[in-house]
């Protein structure tokens, strides 16, 4: 009983630490995961603490919220237009990472070639909660936000059906190749298919289900169970995870009502807030100082073979990527280059390094430890100053402003129609309807002419608007070009050339749309008014 009281004393600590760290951050230019980890390492520093922090906890226990939260708001189709180059990033990406920096350590530490390729695979695995939290703070593009995001999901997976290969072929003395990539596609493969599986029936549950605390219940069971199932049967947690949270969030979130949605993103994003403030905080509270600056050398030699090594992958993969898919601005190469960060998951499969590894085990989880610190404090907290050079973000107070009435414009019309399919519906009387929908038209009106009035004051919103439009146009155009080809339609030789059209487009950076169509005399113009519905009942 002694021993239960200490432990819920210790979270409840700690759960008012991450809560004042929370608060102060807000006044001050620092992520708030790299805070935590400052906090760590100060209360570490003036008294140690003894924490029994095993990878079990981190992977069963931390990691599936946090996956599961990001992979529920990431929207399909925008994955799917992108996924060959995360798939490239999180798959050949992490393979090629481990290699590099393998070879490299074996060279320069004294860590023999198989031990230095765990560490490889151990420390491939990106974990950017900072730099994602970061981008939504400032506004970044959301294809660059989701191919960072995007890669981490995927190559958590990834980087941990690695590890397991790697590590026994270096406690056995014995590789085969064959059945080396066979187990990483069986392993990889099998998560995949419990995450469809457990995702798909979810979905189909919630859908016939109109109570918030049923779904949110539900979707908390198939975060963790899909992590469990696939444990079990000896394939990817983490990829189930992933799966499962890409099915239910874009099959669950359709048939619910606004008030479920509202309580289930709210729900997810405070596990989420748990799940990071933990790992972060217990990562500076794990770290050991003085034994890190005893090993600052092989330290150094680990962090420049990771960054050599993610440079390497980052620009050669996006040039590939280029090759056969949207192309990928070179300012937002850099961008994917510095913000492959390390966290959770190198911490937990460093942790869980077997004894059978011998005195090189320790050495291996310092360097570890001593990467992560490094990516943490030194490039999540050069991310800000990173973006504004390269001008990926540029907003101003103006269109703050804008977003601000722009998105109060789609709440309220967005309110208005919920209104009539509930009048509709038969939810709600005729006098109801009659009395609430002038209302909601006079807001919509309202923000409407001030909408207006300040794309007349600063025409240049209306210039970016229609910008970003007709680029997403243009990669419509560049996804249908890519069907025809693949369905052959059009020949390799037409791709190439009408391809190459929409790609320079792209890539201009004073980008000039065509001219709009003229209209026809006498043709009407669109009416924002709402037309009545008819009640059913």
């Amino acid at each position: 009983m002694e021993r239960f009281i200490s432990t819920e004393t210790l979270i409840i600590e700690l759960l008012l630490v991450a809560s004042l760290v929370a608060i102060l951050v807000r006044r001050l230019r620092v992520p708030y995961t790299v805070a935590l980890v400052l906090v760590g390492l100060v209360l570490t520093l003036q008294q140690p603490l003894e924490l029994s922090l095993t990878p079990e906890l981190i992977l069963a226990l931390l990691v599936p919220p946090l996956v599961f939260e990001a992979a529920f708001h990431i929207n399909f189709t925008e994955l799917r237009r992108n996924l060959p180059g995360i798939l490239l990033l999180a798959v050949v990406g992490v393979i090629l990472s481990t290699l590099i920096v393998g070879g490299a350590v074996s060279l320069v530490t004294p860590l023999s070639l198989p031990i230095a390729l765990v560490f490889g695979a151990l420390i491939s695995a990106t974990d950017p909660v900072a730099v994602v939290a970061l981008f939504r703070a400032l506004g970044a593009p959301r294809r660059l936000a989701l191919l960072v995001e995007g890669e981490s999901l995927l190559n958590d997976g990834t980087a941990i059906v690695l590890f397991n290969l790697v590590l026994a072929a270096a406690l056995t003395g014995h590789f085969d190749l064959l059945n080396g990539v066979a187990d990483f596609l069986r392993v990889s493969a099998g998560g995949v298919v419990v995450g469809l599986a457990l995702g798909w029936i979810a979905a189909q549950i919630i859908a016939r289900v109109d109570d918030y605390l049923i779904e949110t219940t539900l979707t908390t069971v198939l975060a963790f169970g899909a992590y469990l199932v696939a444990e079990r049967l000896h394939f990817s947690g983490v990829l189930a995870v992933v799966v499962a949270g890409l099915i239910n969030g874009n099959m669950g979130p359709q048939g619910m009502s606004p008030t479920t949605r509202i309580v289930l993103f709210n729900f997810w994003e405070y596990v989420a807030f748990l799940a990071n403030s933990f790992i972060f905080l217990l990562i500076g509270l794990q770290v050991n100082v003085p034994t890190l600056l005893a090993n600052w050398q092989p330290i150094a030699w680990a962090i420049v073979a990771v960054l050599a090594a993610r440079s390497i992958v980052t620009y050669s993969l996006g040039w590939v990527v280029n090759r056969f898919s949207d192309p990928l601005p070179l300012r937002w190469l850099h961008v994917l280059n510095w913000g492959g960060l390390r966290g959770a998951i190198a911490l937990a499969l460093a942790l869980s390094l077997p004894a059978d590894l011998g005195p090189q085990r320790e050495l291996v989880r310092i360097m570890a430890f001593g990467v992560v610190l490094f990516t943490l404090l030194g490039q999540s907290t050069t991310m800000r100053p990173l973006l504004r050079a390269l001008a990926i973000v540029t907003r101003n107070p103006i269109q703050m402003q804008y977003e601000l009435r722009h998105a109060r414009l789609m709440t309220f019309r967005a309110a208005a129609t919920h209104l009539d399919s509930l009048y509709r519906d038969g939810f709600i009387s005729e006098q109801a309807w009659e009395t609430l929908r002038p209302e909601l038209l006079r807001q919509v009106e309202t923000i409407a002419h001030s909408v207006r009035d300040l794309q007349r004051m600063y025409p240049e919103l209306t210039t970016e608007e229609l910008e970003s439009a007709r680029r997403e146009l243009l990669r419509a155009q560049r996804s249908a070009l890519m069907s025809m080809r693949r369905d052959a339609i059009i020949s390799e030789e037409a791709f190439e050339l009408l391809a190459s059209e929409v790609d320079t487009l792209l890539m201009s950076e004073d980008f000039m749309p065509p001219e709009p169509p003229v209209a026809h005399a006498g043709a009407s113009a669109p009416t924002n008014d709402i037309a009545r519905p008819k009640n059913s009942s």
